[in-house]
């Protein structure tokens, strides 16, 4: 048989390894910036683009796409020229990737700090960067289909299968979830609205966890821990149970972030038991990955590699029972909106995509320049200064969320709410915050003293671009009765990859098809509910802008204690003409959706330019270019148009009359605040977000809700 002469291609590796520290550094530090600011609102310097609304969503985009999502790359291109023996199927195509994602993350940076964003939990980019996004995407899955097809291995080992599930089902999250209208080049809406637009959220929200916090993760798991180990991987078998239930049932799980909200209670069952049901296999993927290691644990107490490997496995066991757990309603009644939410994020990012990533990097680098570890001293320093953080993150993080529960729901013997005031629970938790920053201090300083330790290795060392290596060709050969069946389709890997596709599409179909179908079933029509006015349509985009639902919910849940604070619990009618929807997934502040009429005008100018002035302890910093920026009249009829397009029943030619319907609101506003004292210029950006703060909730108070099929039809706005 003859034997071929190749090389890997380590160069492209390289790089995304580079570009996996810089951005982990950098996601990081706005990371410890944005936990300052839960108890240090001045920590953004008064500066709009560096307030917790608009850097939170960067320091999670930095630290998903760019920190994370470099390190697949380097993991995948590393470790799959060596499972396909083979070299990449194009070099052209791995620097379009490496580049292209590069300019992704450099515009995520120019863009989300200045409040440009669409407001979607992990999907906040604007709709051209959605594009690149999945243009890249494909080059990537093309790149490594064809390596696939070119490869010299018959059989796909189980790292090559998680690598092929994440490309189909992230390329299909993202493209459903960003079906968007654009509005002008920055600016565009949601394509669903309010329940329908949650639900597709959520089901991109937490797949996006699975399909690209998970599955990449232990496909990396399942090449780099048993090469660290220099041991097998312990059962193949559990491989294929622990794959395919997986793939199959996480798709399903996302409705157990809408708990008690105004989804569909089908949405939600669904949700509850596919999460439940997911424990088996994610914990089937922990027992493969730990009792590699047995026999071997005198190893891993003296290798710092082992040692960051081991603890994230562990990390993804504890986070993937207690996301299930989470979606008990028992249990989600009092976690939800609390500080637990952050913990458990926390526990699977820090520990199992931080440990794990540090771990590939320690492992990765000293072989690609050819010499040892710098320093194994600074990698075990780096080890329990991180292990130091985590726990001084996470423990906190949890009696802060015990004290959240507890005291937004604690009553008096009488029967009120014992602490009726949302700032007391602020207050009682600012010591948590604290601390919660000091383990990102810690988490961040083992980070520096690994681009160190990298940087001194790689100095040492002797980088080898182009690796030599050997193989046979791969000749075909025909199906042998006996072999094992997943023998057969780990050699097919088309007819694997329809597979896969068919197991992620299920659930995705099972859920978000009924949805829309059955919108004027799940959702009854409230008559009173009308189209937002030009002026609060400007004002709700501000409100966005600044990243307000990061705070804020709009989503008073059916509960007396919620009830009694906030009021009527949400009706799913209410959100038709929302898009996006505001529900929001965290309460550092009160919930809004009842505060309409709540205050007046002149309660609301205050507490934006000084909240202090009207909640002493306010944590929520100034927001006073508000007051200096005007927003753009000129602009609010395209925006107009493209709610008419997608379904709000403005009248016909109502674009032509918007601005002068949005002069006259934002004139009885200026009245309203001159009769407080207080002069204000009728196009600045806090009368258009007063106004829709005034508008919220109001609809339905007095109204009675009734089912209007007339309405329903004319006005399903994406419902």
């Amino acid at each position: 048989m003859a034997i071929e002469q190749f090389q890997y291609d380590n160069k492209i590796v390289k790089y995304f390894t580079i570009a996996t520290v810089v951005w982990g550094v950098i996601g990081m530090t706005v990371g410890l910036l944005v936990a300052i600011q839960l108890f240090l609102p001045e920590a953004n310097f008064g500066l709009s683009f560096t307030t917790f609304g608009r850097i939170r969503p960067l320091h999670t985009n930095a630290v998903i796409f760019a920190f994370v999502g470099n390190a697949i790359f380097a993991g995948v291109y590393y470790s799959m020229q060596r499972l396909l023996k083979t070299r990449m199927f194009s070099d052209a195509l791995s620097w379009i990737n490496f580049y292209g994602w590069q300019l992704i993350i450099l515009s995520a940076v120019l863009t989300l700090p200045f409040g440009i964003t669409t407001s979607k939990e992990y999907a906040e980019l604007e709709w051209p960067i959605d594009i690149a996004i999945a243009l890249i995407w494909v080059v990537f899955g093309i790149n490594m289909i064809g390596t696939i097809i070119r490869r010299r291995e018959r059989h796909m080992y189980v790292a090559i299968w998680f690598y092929i599930a994440s490309f189909i089902t992230v390329a299909v999250l993202h493209v459903v979830n960003s079906f968007e209208l654009p509005v002008s080049f920055l600016k565009s809406y949601s394509a669903f609205a309010g329940v329908q637009d949650a639900l597709v959220q959520w089901w991109y929200g937490h797949n996006a966890v699975a399909f690209f916090l998970t599955t990449p993760y232990l496909g990396l798991m399942y090449y780099f821990l048993p090469k660290a180990a220099n041991r097998p991987i312990y059962s193949y078998r559990l491989s294929i149970v622990h794959f395919w239930a997986l793939i199959f049932l996480y798709i399903w799980a996302g409705p157990h972030h809408l708990l008690y909200t105004s989804l569909p209670e089908w949405a939600q069952a669904l949700g509850t038991a596919f999460s439940i049901m997911l424990i088996a296999p994610s914990w089937g993927g922990m027992v493969n990955g730990l009792l590699t290691l047995r026999g071997a644990w005198d190893k891993v107490r003296e290798d710092p590699i082992l040692k960051f490997m081991v603890v994230a496995v562990t990390a993804y066991g504890m986070a993937v029972f207690e996301g299930p757990m989470l979606s008990l309603k028992n249990v989600n009644a009092i976690a939800h909106y609390t500080d637990w939410i952050v913990a458990h994020v926390h526990i699977g990012g820090l520990g199992w995509n931080g440990f794990l990533t540090f771990g590939i990097l320690y492992w990765m680098v000293p072989k690609m320049w050819q010499t040892n570890l710098f320093s194994k001293k600074l990698a075990n320093t780096h080890f329990w200064l991180g292990t130091i953080g985590i726990l001084f993150y996470a423990l906190p993080m949890y009696v802060s969320a015990i004290t959240q529960g507890l005291m937004w729901k604690e009553f008096t013997a009488d029967g009120i709410l014992q602490y009726p005031n949302f700032l007391s629970t602020t207050l009682q938790i600012i010591p948590m915050y604290m601390l919660r920053a000091l383990g990102g201090l810690f988490y961040l300083s083992g980070v520096i003293v690994m681009v160190y330790n990298l940087i001194k290795t790689a100095k040492a060392g002797d980088f080898l671009a182009n690796e030599a290596a050997e193989a046979p060709a791969l000749e075909k050969k025909e199906s042998v009765a006996s072999e094992y069946w997943h023998r057969v389709w780990e050699r097919k890997p088309v007819f694997f990859t329809v597979l896969v596709t068919i197991a992620i599409l299920l659930g995705g179909l099972f859920e978000l098809v009924p949805s829309f179908l059955l919108k004027t079933k799940d959702v009854t029509t409230i008559s009173s509910v009308k189209p937002y006015s030009p002026l609060e349509l400007e004002g709700r985009d501000i409100y966005i802008s600044e990243g307000c639902v990061g705070c804020h919910s709009q989503m008073i849940r059916p509960f007396r204690s919620e009830t009694e604070r906030y009021g009527e619990y949400s009706k799913a009618g209410e959100f038709v003409y929302d898009h996006p929807f505001l529900w929001g997934s965290k309460r550092t502040g009160p919930d809004l959706h009842r505060v309409g009429g709540k205050y007046p005008d002149s309660w609301h100018y205050n507490h934006m330019y000084d909240p202090r002035s009207m909640s002493p302890g306010s944590t929520m910093p100034r927001y006073t270019w508000l007051f200096d920026t005007n927003y753009k009249l000129e602009g609010i009829p395209a925006k107009i148009e493209a709610m008419q397009t997608l379904g709000v029943p403005y009248p016909e030619e109502y674009a032509d009359q918007a601005i002068e319907d949005a002069k006259e609101q934002a004139s009885t506003i200026v009245e309203s605040l001159k009769k407080d004292g207080i002069e204000v210029m009728p196009e600045q950006k806090i009368v258009a977000l007063i106004a829709y703060l005034q508008r919220l909730g109001t609809d339905i108070k007095g109204e009675e809700i009734v089912a209007d099929e007339t309405a329903g039809n004319s006005s399903s706005g994406g419902m």
